[in-house]
């Protein structure tokens, strides 16, 4: 039996062992999770099996427990004997400390003994050896005297035998022999003396240094570079292979100058042969020199700063010659030649820009540029001058009002052509940083345009008899003037589409082209120190300084600060909604206002011809026995006389011929209608439906000059008889029957005179206190009443 309970024991311990009860030492431990974690397995494959998997559990766990005591009552025993061990070894450990801390004490005590016993002896050692190193270098000097004695004895043998190298290396020797003797007397003689001995080797060697850059011989290149490289004449050597190459290159200039090619062609050809030059010199001075980039690079400064005659001389000479309208192109096509070269260039140096000295690359670019600068600076001038003598070319008068009409309706596309080309030019010249003077040449040509245009507005009221009266009296309708206004008005809002068009363009391509030039950190409260440090920052990010030329930042700070301050309004505010053109803007306006006013003028003339008549006319004074015999007559009797049936008949017509205004699809007529105002607006307080219909706000605007100038001219009649003021109040009753036939309010001022018309004249002076007292005042003594 006991023998069985041993195995079952030893079968749960192994058990108890299988199971993993690791998870009891985590931070995070929850008896929860693991107790159904160990049953969730036995519960869904034998539900049957969990009590008794429980009671197995809980063996399990008494005998990890049980383990776990044994282990620890065994560690706890093991750690008792070993203490008095530890004791014993720390207490030696002890004993050697205090030991060794004695025994440094005496070795400290040893050292400073010794130093004091030997601090004379070592300063008279230190002595000593200043005098052996004193002694020594006064050895070396007295050799290198000796050397400097016997190589300057030796030196005119050496000349003697001509070669370079030999020479070159004796010279070498001095010049390090002459180094050791910087404090002897004599040594500013000798320094002057060797300068003479280069001078002479270099007499001796110039001509086989011009042969061989001439042939451009590698391997005898590379011993004259090393030669001058120990001589310290590096830049003596380059200058023979400046000009050298130089020479060959003007040459080839001076010859295009005397063929009977044009400039654009001499310096298409020139350019050509500089660039070729470059790839070759390149090529040639990569296996001789150091720095090959900016050999080249110096080259081609040199070549283009010498050019006799100089390409400012020659682009002068061009401009001169070029009549007042082709100057601005003639320039352009020249500079898109140097453009084309300066990219070739620029394709050229770019692979290698890091490795490029970027102040000779700046250099390089003014000198292709530099003779444009003159006339990028002005630009402004040249456009006006340009766009000027184009739009002067551009007829809008004419004998006949039909052809007139037609020449200013075909005038819009051609003066935006005229600003879109220049647009384009100032890119192309300038990229952008002309856009100064192109805003003031475009402002300059928008006012000389809607000046013209004013002044053939100016015409048309002339030949339509606009500002002057007919002389007879008789009425007669003519649409025709009207139409024209029409047609002006389409044109005008023609030219307030394309001017908003062509803004919103000349804002994108500015800021497009020329926004490279406007710095990150760039701030308009401060114009000058932000830019400046925006500047350094593309330099010290090497920037491409073929991308980076800008020619107003010397030439005219001031424009250049203007044209910082726009591109920095378009990038902030957008150019959607830009003020570049804000004064042009304004004159389209108000030219779109004149046209308006022109046609309104052709509509009310023919009544305003009317109305002036109302107050000479003679029936007013009709008095005596036709007074007695219509006095008691009912108004109903009598009927409009003839200017007010005219009148009438007039307005009423107007409908049919405003019907474009509604039925006729056309944006440009819309727009510049909507932009456009009308005089006598609606009075205050009154309803204003018209404003959503232009047919109806013309209509309106013409019956309310109607009656305003009606109810004028009624106050001129100097006297009313009884019959007069009833013919009056009928001819008035009938304008209102025509407002009110057409929807529209007759005025308050013409519905006050009627009423004052209206009263006896024993209740006038009761009635009057409602209205004013002006109009009181003029209507009684009209009527000759007391008042």
């Amino acid at each position: 039996a006991c023998a069985e309970v041993a195995a079952a024991l030893a079968l749960v311990r192994k058990w108890a062992r299988a199971m993993d009860f690791s998870r009891f030492l985590d931070d995070d431990f929850d008896v929860k999770d693991w107790v159904n974690a160990a049953f969730r397995v036995v519960h869904k494959e034998t539900p049957a099996k969990v009590d008794g998997h429980a009671a197995t559990l809980v063996m399990k766990l008494q005998l990890f427990i049980q383990e776990v005591n044994n282990a620890v009552e065994e560690t706890s025993h093991q750690a008792l004997q070993n203490m008095p061990r530890v004791l014993r070894d720390v207490e030696a450990l002890k004993q050697e400390a205090a030991f060794l801390k004695e025994q440094m004490i005496l070795v400290k005590e040893d050292i400073k003994k010794f130093e004091q016993d030997t601090a004379q002896s070592m300063q008279v050692l230190v002595e000593m050896d200043q005098v052996k190193s004193r002694m020594q270098t006064a050895a070396e000097s007295l050799q290198e005297a000796d050397k400097w004695s016997t190589l300057s004895a030796d030196i005119e043998e050496t000349f003697k035998t001509q070669d370079v190298a030999v020479i070159s290396e004796k010279l070498m020797s001095m010049q390090s022999s002459l180094a050791m003797l910087v404090d002897t007397p004599d040594y500013n003689e000798k320094c002057v003396h060797l300068e003479a001995l280069k001078n002479r080797l270099e007499a001796l060697a110039s001509p086989q240094i011009v042969a061989t850059f001439n042939t451009q011989s590698v391997d005898q290149a590379k011993v004259f570079v090393k030669v001058f490289t120990e001589m310290e004449r590096v830049p003596q050597l380059l200058a023979y292979y400046y000009k050298c190459h130089k020479v060959q290159l003007l040459t080839v200039w001076q010859e295009l100058c005397q063929s009977d090619s044009t400039l654009d062609q001499q310096l298409t050809e020139f350019y050509d042969t500089l660039l070729a030059s470059w790839h070759s010199h390149f090529q040639w001075a990569t296996q001789v020199f150091k720095n090959p980039h900016e050999v080249v690079t110096v080259l081609l400064i040199q070549t283009l700063g010498a050019m006799v005659p100089s390409v400012s001389v020659c682009l002068n000479t061009s401009m001169e010659r070029a009549s007042q309208e082709s100057k601005l192109n003639t320039l352009l096509d020249l500079y898109q030649t140097t453009v084309q070269f300066a990219k070739g260039l620029e394709t050229a140096i770019l692979p290698q820009l890091r490795e490029c000295n970027l102040v000779k690359v700046m250099e390089l670019v003014d000198a292709v540029y530099g003779p444009y600068k003159p006339y990028q600076l002005q630009y402004g001038e040249l456009e006006e001058s340009h766009l000027l003598i184009h739009i002067s070319a551009v007829p809008l008068e004419h004998g006949e009002v039909i052809d007139c009409v037609q020449e200013l309706s075909q005038s819009v596309g051609k003066l935006f052509s005229l600003s879109s080309g220049a647009m384009e030019r100032c890119i192309k010249l300038t990229e952008g940083l002309g856009a100064c003077g192109l805003l003031k040449a475009l402002t300059s040509v928008f006012t000389k345009y809607v000046t013209d245009f004013n002044n053939t507005l100016q015409s048309l009221r002339k030949k339509c008899n606009l500002d002057s009266m007919l002389p007879d009296s008789h009425f007669h309708e003519d649409w025709q003037a009207f139409q024209n206004s029409v047609r002006i008005i389409a044109t005008c809002g023609e030219l307030l589409h394309q001017f908003g068009d062509f803004e919103q363009q000349l804002g994108n391509r500015i800021l497009a082209t020329a926004g490279k030039y406007l710095s990150d950190s760039y701030s308009p409260r401060s114009l000058s120190g932000v830019q400046e440090i925006g500047v350094l920052e593309k330099k010290n990010a090497a920037k491409n300084p073929w991308q980076e030329y800008n020619y107003l930042v010397k030439g005219n700070p001031a424009e250049n600060a203007s044209l910082m301050e726009i591109l920095y309004t378009l990038k902030e505010k957008g150019t959607s909604s830009n003020t570049l053109l804000a004064v042009s803007r304004c004159a389209f306006a108000r030219l779109n206002q004149s046209a308006h006013q022109l046609a309104f003028d052709s509509v009310f003339l023919r009544i305003k011809e009317q109305l002036l008549q109302v107050s000479k006319m003679e029936i007013w004074n009709l008095s005596g026995m036709g007074e007695t015999l219509t006095g008691d007559l009912p108004s109903f009797s009598l009927t409009p006389l003839e200017y007010i049936s005219n009148i009438g008949q007039y307005i009423m017509s107007l409908p049919l011929h405003l019907e474009p205004f509604v039925t006729q699809e056309d944006s440009n007529l819309e727009l510049a209608l909507h932009a456009g105002k009308l005089p006598f607006p609606p009075e205050q307080g009154d309803e204003l439906p018209e404003l959503d219909n232009m047919a109806d706000y013309w209509l309106g605007s013409i019956a309310r000059a109607t009656m305003q100038t009606y109810c004028e001219v009624i106050l001129q009649i100097p006297e009313l008889s009884l019959h007069s003021t009833k013919q009056l109040i009928t001819d008035i009753d009938y304008l209102i029957n025509v407002m009110d036939a057409l929807g529209l309010q007759p005025s308050r001022m013409l519905q006050n005179i009627v009423s004052l018309l209206k009263v006896k004249p024993e209740e006038f002076r009761h009635t009057a206190k409602a209205f004013p007292r002006r109009l009181t005042s003029s209507i009684a003594a009209m009527r000759k009443l007391d008042y």
